[in-house]
């Protein structure tokens, strides 16, 4: 099966440092997989160039599938509510107005949001403005998935949400890329990489 996201030779710099020394990568439909490093490694640089949110000093990255990313800095808005974040991203997103709805309520049980739809973001916990920055990024039911530790400050409850919710994704066909320190269940991935100098190195090759 070819892949629907890759990366080729990457190279990345900022000033004298060089963060990505020709890094590869490919992601294909029905995986999930997880990108390990120690801080400071390059590992939320390389999601972010993955993403194209951020550009790259030399390589090829080339994603063939609609994309979701959920950065580690929470895109949210102190005063508005749960519910006007997902009616605000589906706009971004150009969605029918039907199928937004239907997605933001599946979302909604999905994380268990639904009893802070109507609170402004200022007065939720640190867990659940990033549930809700996880919702945002699969508001529109995106093909490739890019999660920069997407359930720092989860409490379990919610952890297992996330871990149904990429079952399904897998399942569904869909490519999961997560930024971690550590993977809890190794045996849910499919691929774990160590970001080691620069270098993307396949865990257990």
């Amino acid at each position: 099966m070819s892949a629907i996201l890759a990366a080729e030779d990457v190279h990345k710099r900022y000033g004298w440092r060089r963060v990505l020394r020709g890094t590869s990568f490919e992601g294909h439909p029905g995986q999930l997989v997880a990108i390990l490093g120690e801080n400071g490694s390059g590992k939320s640089t390389l999601l972010r160039i993955l993403a194209g949110a951020e550009g790259l000093d030399r390589g090829r990255v080339s994603c063939l599938g609609t994309m979701g990313y959920c950065p580690q800095e929470q895109a949210v808005y102190p005063y508005l509510t749960v519910e006007e974040h997902l009616e605000l991203f589906a706009r971004a997103y150009r969605l029918a107005a039907p199928v937004a709805r239907a997605s933001a309520e599946r979302l909604l049980e999905r994380f268990d949001l639904g009893p802070w739809r109507r609170e402004v973001v200022q007065e939720l916990s640190g867990g659940t403005r990033q549930k809700l920055n996880l919702a945002i990024s699969l508001l529109h039911d995106p093909a490739v998935v890019l999660l920069d530790e997407p359930y720092a400050g989860f409490d379990l409850a919610s952890y297992r949400a996330f871990v149904a919710w990429a079952d399904e994704a897998k399942r569904g066909g869909k490519c999961v890329v997560l930024i971690a320190h550590l993977v809890l269940e190794s045996e849910r991935f499919d691929a774990i990489y160590n970001l080691v100098g620069g270098k993307l190195h396949a865990q257990g090759s």
